[in-house]
């Protein structure tokens, strides 16, 4: 299951909202792909957010829950793949984080 959250600085996303909507459907067919899980799994959202200037201006956060194999090399992988395809939409430098969710408290009605 990755949750994943792209923030975008308010100031770029009117100009990227549309490439990254189309962006979406072949980011989630990696995800799918590579942490091997289904696509009702998935849930993603776009969020336009101040930001500093300082700072990467388009953000990604994902949440999976751990499993034996989603080694470090694994995600390290993903990670890579998933900043690439955001970079292509965002035309722009773009951080990734991600966090492993305790499988024992976390729950999720859908």
């Amino acid at each position: 299951m990755p949750n994943v959250k792209i923030f975008v600085d308010d100031s770029l996303y009117p100009g990227i909202r549309e490439p990254l909507v189309q962006a979406l459907g072949p980011i989630r067919d990696m995800l799918c792909q590579d942490l091997s899980v289904d696509v009702p799994a998935c849930q993603f959202a776009l969020l336009p957010v101040g930001a500093m200037p300082d700072l990467p201006r388009v953000n990604v956060e994902m949440a999976i829950l751990p499993r034996p194999d989603r080694t470090r090399e694994v995600i390290l992988a993903v990670c890579a793949k998933l900043r690439s395809m955001v970079e292509a939409a965002t035309r722009t430098h773009v951080a990734v984080r991600v966090t492993a969710l305790d499988p024992e408290t976390y729950i999720a009605l859908k």
